[in-house]
């Protein structure tokens, strides 16, 4: 793998952890998988800096299963063996359940409701005080965007966000990454790529927001770090 690759990918998740305070020693993480590249360079890269750094913590990952057919959980697995850590998997219904007849209005937010709630559950049950996810900064952009056109709200992603009254937080140590480094590593690392077994992957709101951002940045290479920068450089008096 090129160096310089993976210095950068360093340099901006370790600026990400510093900056919000994300880890701390002896903290138990459990990393929440999902099989795309983002979720599998958050792992890779926090097993990795373990090696490296005074801080210790240790890992836990889990992967629910959302019950599609063609799923993946025995193949994710083995990946994760391969880092010298023990996947978790957790079998669900969630998936179908949020896609059936009984849920039109919005599947996949149900969806990825009853995954984050699973996941405080296993937290808890395996003493983790801290549960990391993979988004990166497309992703944070991304959210801002579709909870404008689709919400009427202006919110985005916390890079840390506690819960419970601090006995969880979410951590999202890739926020400052870009996705296209994180598809670089994930590469060169020869990471497995699962392909998603739900059905509407591919035409989800999400991806047309994407596709609208990918032709804006286009425009401009500037845009897509001025966006970033305006999440956190909010002009109140210039509100509603």
């Amino acid at each position: 793998m090129p160096q310089s690759l993976l210095k950068s990918v360093n340099r901006d998740a370790g600026k990400a952890i510093h900056h919000y305070g994300m880890i701390s020693h002896k903290d138990r993480i459990l990393v929440g998988i999902s099989g795309g590249k983002d979720s599998l360079t958050l792992l890779w890269l926090l097993n990795e800096r373990l090696s490296r750094i005074p801080v210790q913590y240790e890992l836990f990952p889990v992967y629910i299963d959302p019950g599609f057919p063609g799923g993946f959980a025995d193949s994710l697995h083995q990946w994760v063996k391969t880092t010298g850590l023990t996947l978790q998997v957790v079998y669900t219904d969630n998936g179908i359940r949020a896609h059936s007849e009984e849920n039109r209005e919005n599947p996949c937010f149900l969806c990825a409701r009853m995954r984050r709630k699973r996941l405080f559950d296993i937290a808890g049950e395996l003493s983790c005080n801290k549960i990391a996810l993979g988004h990166h900064k497309d992703d944070i952009i991304e959210t801002f965007f579709l909870n404008i056109c689709f919400s009427g709200t202006m919110a985005a992603m916390r890079p840390l966000q506690p819960f419970f009254g601090g006995r969880f937080s979410i951590i999202r140590p890739l926020a400052f990454v870009d996705e296209n480094l994180i598809g670089r590593l994930a590469r060169n690392n020869n990471f497995p790529e699962f392909v998603n077994p739900c059905p509407y992957g591919k035409i989800s709101k999400r991806k047309e927001i994407k596709d609208f951002l990918s032709q804006l940045y286009q425009t401009n290479e500037k845009i897509k770090g001025n966006i970033f920068r305006s999440l956190s450089n909010i002009h109140h008096d210039y509100l509603l």
